[in-house]
């Protein structure tokens, strides 16, 4: 059992990259494929707490409905913003990684290092 979690896109070359730092650590850690297996509310809810920043910050925008659906407009709140991200995972932006040290959206990769032991 790991005590590093990332919740993963394969097909993210970021992801990838701080995928391959982790394990560069020398620690495999636990990769959630968030587009297969998506966090529910609860866990979604604790990263984005975790992490300190507003939802509109862990969601992402290029390659998703985040236009489609208007998400750019502020009349939606933050639960309604988690709604969104729950119905399409892939508006969640990756890789989030949680170590005992914190836990960081990882971007740019090198941001998993400070959370590293």
């Amino acid at each position: 059992m790991t005590d590093i979690t990332i919740y993963h896109n394969p097909a993210c070359g970021t992801s990838r990259n701080v995928l391959a730092l982790i394990r560069n650590s020398g620690t495999e850690p636990t990769v959630i494929e968030y587009l297969k297996s998506p966090p529910d509310r609860a866990t979604l809810e604790r990263l984005i707490a975790a992490i300190g920043s507003p939802v509109r910050d862990v969601m992402r925008q290029k390659g998703t409905p985040f236009d489609a659906l208007g998400l750019s407009d502020p009349k939606w709140t933050d639960a309604q913003l988690i709604d969104f991200m729950l119905q399409h995972p892939i508006l969640m932006n990756r890789p989030i990684v949680e170590t005992p040290l914190g836990t960081r959206l990882c971007r740019p990769s090198e941001a998993v290092l400070a959370i590293l032991p």
